[in-house]
């Protein structure tokens, strides 16, 4: 289902200078400004990326009102690519398993997660199964550190979402409120 939304970039901090309206996946955002220091997102889930062509770090916005980028945790002012998140449902349902290709121990989520380590005694995450909604995977407890955007579908290693290592601290669904 392709979804609709809106996102408006600010150059200034507590949407001040020169903004950018998008409603759109966009692979290149610097010809419309320098860097991001505030976000508006009217409607939609987005994904931002610190580098062009969704590459780099990841940060997963809802609809709200961010007036500076530690906000959305960024490490820093520099937005150059979004896209809308496009597979979120009513429903989330995600399978992680402790080793490549599906094998080892498994756990089924239906829900959000705070720290892995303290429910399940492990922080590793090699493969996954997303069947139902967006999740996003955090490198540390309560919700910290980098940020992965999973979506409906199969990850048969932790590189596949974007990962240099499979560390997840915490584990998140993506609703649109």
């Amino acid at each position: 289902m392709d979804r609709m939304g809106k996102i408006i970039f600010y150059e200034d901090r507590n949407f001040q200078g020169r903004c950018f309206e998008c409603s759109s996946d966009c692979p290149e955002l610097s010809s419309h400004f320098s860097r991001c220091n505030s976000i508006r997102v009217e409607s939609g889930a987005w994904v931002l990326y610190e580098r062009p062509n969704y590459m780099g770090s990841q940060y997963v916005l809802t609809r709200g009102e961010y007036p500076e980028y530690q906000r959305w945790m960024g490490y820093n002012d520099t937005v150059r690519s979004c896209r809308i998140i496009r597979h979120m449902s009513g429903s989330h349902r995600m399978r992680v398993f402790e080793r490549p290709d599906f094998l080892g121990q498994t756990m089924e989520f239906s829900d959000d997660c705070t720290s892995l380590m303290d429910r399940f005694h492990f922080r590793e995450v090699h493969s996954c199964k997303v069947m139902d909604g967006a999740w996003v995977f955090f490198e540390q407890a309560n919700y910290r550190g980098r940020q992965y955007l999973l979506e409906r579908g199969e990850y048969r290693r932790f590189s596949e979402w974007g990962a240099m290592h499979p560390t997840v601290g915490s584990i998140r669904r993506v609703q649109e409120y």
